[in-house]
């Protein structure tokens, strides 16, 4: 549990950004948003006629349960920061409850980078296992007490962006980690991190933080899987990759990764944002908003393309409309890669599925497979959810089922030698 200066440091800084920050951030995202895709919506209906009406009701109820779940939670980060200082050790902070961390954690998938540059209180822990909503250090006693019948395999588990661990919950059903537990026995751990941080920067804590459990683990680790929601996946990559360069022992006993509608070569969102951020400043009526929407932070702006690696934006404009090179990053040899993706179409031959996905990630992208870029999935390696969104992907009874298959099954595979680029990370 936190000390009351903690817990007070975190009450004081929701207090600040409550209300003032992220209620108009969001609110003022949310109305840009919705009037540039109006626009994009108008244009297109020129040419498909009304063909493009059930796409359009589709997109603007999904974007618009997106915003209006973070203005729910900036209206319950306020009323928690309205609250009188606790004066007892037993008043949980607010990064310890499933309502404070889900507001704590929407800002920081907004605004992290620059809570972090700040030194808020809000960004004190960027890459945590998380037990019950409290942090586990990852040293011997702590994730003994922690993991009191820790097994030789664990599967570690990372959310998507502006989620936490308790997204893993989704519908109040046992978590794919519980399941998983009881059917194979393994050790399920949660993860929670800063997702308005840079991707490649969340990759290289998550490397260490994975390095330093597996050696302190209480039993010998014989086994690591990694499965990551959204942008999670993503992470997992980075993650992987960058152990894999700094020659970690974790990367040679993984033997598995999942991505559940991870945006391997971006997100449509993401793109209009960047595109629509651009339009909007050159025009004096609009620029303010143009101005608003450029303040998404890092995390966000690297689902553009699905960066995983410094190089993909050290020194360049982040809000430049050129067209840059993403530096592919190979998976890790050896280990087994899967992946699923989800429509909200009920058949493949529908084209709504093809145009939307599962509402923010495009299957083509779930997969790994564009017309110029591959990610490297094997044949086989991959199941489609049909008639169903993105956060389905959660918590899904069709998902469990094939992601228990893969955990059950995995192994590792005769190493594949692959090249890896050099680069300049710090």
């Amino acid at each position: 549990m936190k000390s009351d200066v903690e817990t007070n440091a975190e009450v004081r800084a929701l207090t600040e950004l409550g209300l003032r920050e992220v209620g108009v951030a969001a609110g003022g995202i949310h109305k840009v948003h919705r009037a540039v895709s109006d626009r994009v919506f108008a244009g297109v209906r020129l040419g498909t006629g009304a063909a493009v009406t059930p796409i359009k009701a589709i997109h603007d109820g999904i974007t618009d349960g997106v915003y209006q779940s973070i203005e729910i939670a900036s209206a319950a980060a306020s009323e928690l920061a309205g609250k009188a200082m606790p004066s007892k050790r037993s008043w949980s902070a607010p990064s310890e409850t499933v309502r404070g961390a889900a507001a704590i954690g929407i800002i920081n998938g907004l605004i992290g980078d620059r809570l972090e540059a700040d030194e808020s209180p809000l960004a004190q822990d960027p890459m945590t296992i998380r037990v019950g909503g409290r942090v586990v250090s990852p040293d011997r006693t702590q994730l003994r007490r922690a993991f009191p019948a820790a097994t030789g395999r664990i599967v570690i588990f990372l959310h998507g962006l502006v989620e936490t661990e308790y997204s893993w919950r989704l519908g109040g059903a046992s978590t794919y980690g519980d399941r998983l537990a009881d059917d194979l026995g393994v050790t399920p751990i949660a993860i929670r991190y800063n997702t308005g941080r840079h991707i490649s920067a969340n990759g290289r804590a998550l490397s260490y933080l994975v390095a330093a459990t597996v050696r302190n683990w209480p039993v010998p680790v014989t086994d690591v899987t990694l499965v990551g929601h959204s942008m999670g996946g993503l992470v997992a990559r980075s993650a992987a990759f960058h152990g894999a360069r700094a020659g970690m022992e974790w990367t040679t006993v993984t033997s598995l990764t999942v991505s559940l509608g991870t945006p391997h070569h971006g997100a449509p969102l993401e793109q209009l944002a960047h595109v629509g951020s651009a339009l909007l400043t050159k025009m004096p009526e609009t620029a303010p908003f143009g101005r608003l929407l450029r303040r998404r932070s890092a995390g966000i702006r690297d689902l553009r393309h699905g960066s995983l690696v410094d190089q993909d934006w050290r020194g360049r404009d982040a809000d430049s409309l050129a067209k840059v090179a993403t530096t592919e990053v190979p998976l890790l040899a050896g280990a087994t890669h899967c992946f699923v993706s989800a429509s909200v179409a009920t058949s493949r031959l529908n084209p709504l599925g093809y145009l939307i996905g599962d509402g923010l990630v495009l299957t083509r992208s779930a997969s790994g497979r564009s017309g110029t870029r591959r990610v490297g999935f094997g044949d086989g390696s991959g199941f489609h959810l049909p008639g169903a969104h993105h956060m389905s992907l959660l918590n899904n009874d069709a998902v469990y089922e094939q992601l228990r298959t893969w955990v059950a099954t995995a192994g590792r595979l005769p190493e594949i030698p692959v090249p890896v680029p050099a680069l300049s990370e710090s």
